[in-house]
């Protein structure tokens, strides 16, 4: 791939096997996949960042793949930032930026789109429910917003969705005894 480094930020709020899926494919496209864990400004979270963040770490450590990094450093609200530090930490000209087909109608009112426009293309992995629409297609083109629409198929699991109806298949095995140990997301009220 010409552009051979990802960007992949999330709230990971858990991880799940969704989030397992997503760095094990990134890691057969690009050289290099660079993940870290956010707080969305639009979201609640459950658990606390440093939690989820330890959380992610842990899930990367175990898929023990020289071409997946969890670097908390890069981290912001704001992806524009986020961005940012990636490419000051790293010395990165271009990167891709990966995002789920659920969030790509939003990036048009987040903070800096004009900045983050120029700095990446957006791969966008496609979620069950969650078609990229004709007219964002239409505004992706009028905002000259560089694009790919990834072919990856992952697990029809969001971690919204996860919470709501918490079961433990849809956590990646490195993570259970962890979640559990710690009481977090309220498990151990959990029938298994």
């Amino acid at each position: 791939m010409e552009n051979s480094i990802a960007l992949f930020g999330t709230s990971a709020d858990p991880p799940t096997i969704g989030h397992k899926k997503i760095l094990e494919e990134l890691s057969k496209i690009y050289a290099l996949t660079i993940s870290y864990v956010s707080n969305n400004p639009k979201k609640e979270h459950q658990e606390d960042i440093s939690i989820r963040s330890y959380l992610l770490e842990t899930l990367i450590n175990n898929l023990e793949n020289p071409k997946i990094l969890f670097n908390q450093r890069v981290s912001s609200q704001w992806a524009v930032e986020s961005i940012k530090n990636c490419k000051n930490i790293y010395e990165f000209k271009s990167l891709d930026f990966v995002i789920g087909s659920d969030l790509i109608k939003d990036i048009f009112s987040w903070k800096d789109f004009d900045e983050i426009v120029k700095e990446v293309c957006f791969f966008i992995i496609l979620r069950k429910g969650y078609p990229v629409e004709s007219m964002t297609l239409k505004m992706l083109k009028t905002y000259n917003v560089k694009y790919k629409i990834s072919s990856i198929n992952t697990p029809n699991i969001s971690s919204s969705k996860l919470r709501s109806n918490f079961n433990f298949s849809n956590i990646p095995t490195s993570l259970i005894d962890i979640i559990k140990k710690n009481n977090f997301y309220a498990s151990t009220k959990l029938a298994e």
